[in-house]
């Protein structure tokens, strides 16, 4: 039973044990100075059992920060941090790759505990809100426009955070396009207003978030580069209008490249069929993703629609998932109060399953 589920993959450089991939998911449990803790150490260690763990977005830099208690990968303590996740991860035997996120408009102020600039394509804020420290929704802060010198600093940015990730002993990187962050925003004409070279047309809104990938390729090495897209996500005010042209864009740039990986979110669309549209514009290993069940998943790679799959909300409560899908288990359900808390509880204290029993 799931025999395309538990057999291995490559993915670029990496070679994944079975196809049962962690999603990234924030859980805000960095410490001070954005900084992994042993609490974080431990929570990756304890699902090392899937083919891959893409952590939670991280900052590539101050500006990238915008929710509260996220973890970072720009400072020396940082990368020392995820150093220790990293090794516990491959203590266990488990591969582990690092989501940049950079949040660009998406940003409360009060989020940082720092001063930093709020950026983004065009200076149009963020009409929704985003939970502030004390979890509580809090207005946007207004971004300025990125200059010609703020695209070439952030490429910088970007290239620095991939080879810190490869400093840290981090196996590959996962460039955030999706949700409405700065990558997104650039792709989407509800954010992205430029009259330049970077605005207008899908080609010319798609020209910085390529870059970016070119970037982290020269970088580290394309085959240690993964993409993460959601076409047709209106989450933090994306327009969900007709994504293809967009995300076709964006991909067709990227054909010169052997990526390890795109992750498509698939949003169910009754007029766009995600996994096809990548798999028109890219020959890049697909991973899918959303609201999938261990059914649903052995389905979709079975039928070539996929190369591997990722589960999230799974992964929460179930830190030996991989073995729960394999017994045919039933599996335990998360506590979402306690999802951005800060807390251990909640966090690392759901059981794997022999202790469970």
């Amino acid at each position: 039973m799931f025999e395309a589920l538990f057999s291995p993959v490559t993915l670029g450089a990496l070679q994944l044990r079975n196809k049962v991939i962690m999603a990234p998911m924030t859980r805000d449990r960095a410490g001070p100075g954005d900084v992994p803790t042993a609490a974080m150490v431990d929570y990756y260690r304890q699902r090392a059992s899937a083919g891959l763990l893409i952590t939670e977005g991280a900052q590539p830099s101050p500006e990238g920060k915008g929710y509260w208690r996220t973890p970072g990968i720009h400072s020396q303590q940082q990368v020392d941090g995820w150093a220790m996740v990293a090794d516990a991860v491959h203590a266990e035997g488990g591969l582990i790759a690092l989501q940049l996120m950079h949040c660009g408009r998406v940003v409360v102020p009060a989020n940082r505990g720092f001063e930093a600039d709020v950026i983004a394509p065009s200076a149009l804020p963020c009409p929704d809100k985003v939970p502030g420290p004390d979890g509580v929704p809090a207005e946007c802060a207004s971004p300025r426009a990125m200059s010609a010198d703020d695209i070439e600093w952030t490429l910088d940015v970007y290239r620095q955070a991939a080879r810190n990730a490869r400093a840290a002993g981090i196996d590959a990187v996962e460039l955030h396009c999706a949700s409405g962050y700065l990558i997104n925003q650039f792709l989407n004409p509800a954010s992205n207003q430029r009259t330049d070279q970077y605005g207008g047309s899908p080609a010319a809104r798609a020209r910085f978030p390529a870059m970016v990938v070119h970037a982290l390729a020269k970088a580290i090495g394309a085959d240690r580069v993964g993409i993460r897209i959601s076409p047709g996500n209106p989450y933090n005010a994306m327009d969900p209008a007709n994504p293809a042209p967009s995300f076709a864009a964006f991909l067709d740039a990227l054909t010169d490249l052997d990526l390890a990986w795109v992750h498509v979110v698939d949003m169910g669309l009754p007029d766009l069929d995600a996994l096809a549209l990548v798999r028109e514009y890219s020959s890049a290993p697909l991973i899918a993703n959303n609201m999938l069940k261990a059914d649903s998943a052995e389905a979709l790679l079975q039928a070539g629609r996929a190369d591997a799959v990722s589960f999230g909300r799974a992964f929460i409560a179930n830190p030996d998932l991989v073995e729960r899908i394999r017994s045919g288990a039933a599996l335990a359900k998360p506590d979402y109060d306690l999802l951005y808390t800060g807390e251990e509880r909640g966090y690392t204290d759901y059981p794997a399953m022999a202790a469970a029993q």
